[in-house]
């Protein structure tokens, strides 16, 4: 049982040290198995990174890397396409389980809000919990609980994947569930002078603009302070709880229907979600630390008890771990490698770096290296990034102090295995284009496209020229392609 929280954060688990008591349930898999701590989405946000864990393969080998536009659908095979991708080097690792003998079924309404219908590959049931990922976690547990309680005991073997989105902005958690964390004060990085210095700066989703469809009570409306701050945090933070409720439910179920002790249990996520860190606010528009490393917990009868591993890992990684887990072999056009040994033996298996990218809201790729975080800004999505940001992610994690001048030489390194790592893939890719380029063409990354004009005259009205001046030279070298498209 997979079970995808739709921009939960890690570090806003018990499990992962977090100070308040948002997942008791979460954290009780935790103790029985395997915790990542640097467990990372290769491509975000929602539908890049379901895309890419699905298919096992890089946004910048399948090109679906945006939310809309070109560059949101996978590429065609072309001439070579086969009849269908059974037993061929591009079939899905879901279709590996069913092979191997499991029901496979998915229940989310995400293939249907996206229009990513080609994740449904190898899954023989899909259930639409119909409400465009407006639905609460209640809604999702009814149809998984049905399901466990019938397809669960009459199969012997299956892979039931499913999806809360309750932590995804606006928070929509019901209203009589109150505020469990109404006497408990949020983490204390966010300070007033760094509210303050954000407040003088931009971006969709920033201290001034956060999202108005504010459907949980008491959320304000912009950040001004550290109670406003606290505010926010308890929206995210109880929605996290009360998916953690339902997921107590579903292991209660497992449970009744005796058959716990023999199914494994994933919890995972898309995306994390950027609650201050770099001025944004309730969302996942970058390819940083917070953005992109997402919770993976594995615990089930193969897996090895109370083990926490620190080796980086991308989401593209699991499938064929799990397909290695049920006997079959990976597909020769997957990129994503096995950690099995890891969850069973406790075994070393991380990689050496990893490199992040994200074209929905901006257009970015980041290298995860060392203790380090180097972020290149292509296209800044219309928020105040400068070309690189580097921070140190064992003392800064929430990526407060950009240390590119005074670490010109761990910048280099950065840059280098950025490069390397784009080469590689270019290289094995089976088109010449990276579709990051295609994404900047197209007029930049899909939610802040068309936008620029707008969004300077916005700053200027409210009486923000400076910021209206720093965005406004910054983007000049995009008019020609801002030309082209009006």
């Amino acid at each position: 049982m997979y079970i995808d929280i739709d921009s939960l954060r890690p570090d806003h688990l018990g499990a992962y040290g977090y100070h308040r008591n948002t997942s008791p349930n979460i954290d009780r898999i935790a103790e029985k198995g395997v915790t990542f701590t640097n467990y990372y989405a290769s491509d975000a946000p929602c539908a890049p990174s379901r895309n890419a864990m699905f298919s096992s393969r890089f946004g910048i080998h399948t090109g679906s890397i945006n939310h809309g536009g070109l560059d949101a659908d996978v590429r065609p095979i072309g001439a070579d396409r086969p009849f269908n991708h059974h037993h061929t080097p591009y079939q899905a690792w879901v279709e590996d389980l069913r092979f191997k003998d499991h029901h496979t079924a998915m229940i989310s309404p995400f293939p249907g809000r996206h229009a990513k219908w080609n994740v449904l590959e190898g899954f023989l049931e899909m259930h639409d919990t119909g409400k465009h990922a407006g639905e609460t976690a209640g809604d999702v547990a009814k149809e998984a609980l049905n399901w466990i309680k019938g397809r669960g005991t009459e199969k012997e073997d299956w892979f039931l994947y499913l999806n809360f989105w309750d932590p995804h902005t606006p928070y929509r958690t019901p209203t009589e569930y109150g505020n469990p964390f109404e006497h408990s004060p949020a983490a204390d990085w966010l300070t007033d002078d760094i509210i303050a210095t954000q407040r003088e700066s931009f971006g969709p989703m920033s201290a001034r603009e956060l999202p108005a469809r504010n459907h949980w009570p008491n959320l304000p409306e912009e950040i001004s302070c550290r109670e406003d701050f606290k505010r926010w945090i308890d929206g995210y933070d109880t929605a996290i709880k009360y998916v953690d409720d339902h997921v107590g439910q579903l292991l209660q179920a497992l449970e009744e229907e005796g058959i716990s002790e023999e199914t494994t249990i994933i919890i995972s996520a898309d995306h994390g979600e950027n609650q201050g860190e770099l001025n944004i606010y309730g969302d996942h528009q970058t390819a940083d630390h917070i953005t992109s490393r997402i919770p993976l917990i594995m615990a089930g009868p193969d897996i090895k008890h109370g083990h926490i591993d620190e080796e980086f890992h991308y989401q593209i990684d699991l499938g064929p771990t799990l397909v290695e887990l049920v006997g079959a072999e990976p597909r020769e056009r997957w990129d994503g490698a096995s950690f099995l040994p890891t969850i069973t033996k406790g075994e070393t298996t991380g990689r050496d770096y990893l490199v992040v990218s994200q074209a929905a809201w901006s257009c970015q790729r980041g290298v995860r290296y060392e203790n380090w975080m180097l972020i290149r800004t292509y296209h800044d999505g219309l928020k105040d990034f400068p070309d690189l940001m580097l921070f140190d992610i064992e003392n800064d994690p929430h990526e407060t102090t950009n240390l590119v001048e005074k670490k010109p030489e761990v910048v280099a390194k950065g840059l280098r295995l950025l490069d390397e790592w784009v080469a590689e893939q270019m290289i094995t890719s089976e088109s010449p284009t990276d579709p990051m380029w295609n994404v900047i063409q197209e007029g930049g990354p899909f939610h802040t496209r068309g936008d620029f004009n707008n969004y300077v005259k916005k700053l200027r009205n409210e009486g923000r020229e400076d910021a209206a001046e720093i965005l406004a030279k910054r983007h000049q070298k995009f008019q020609k392609i801002y030309n082209k498209r009006n």
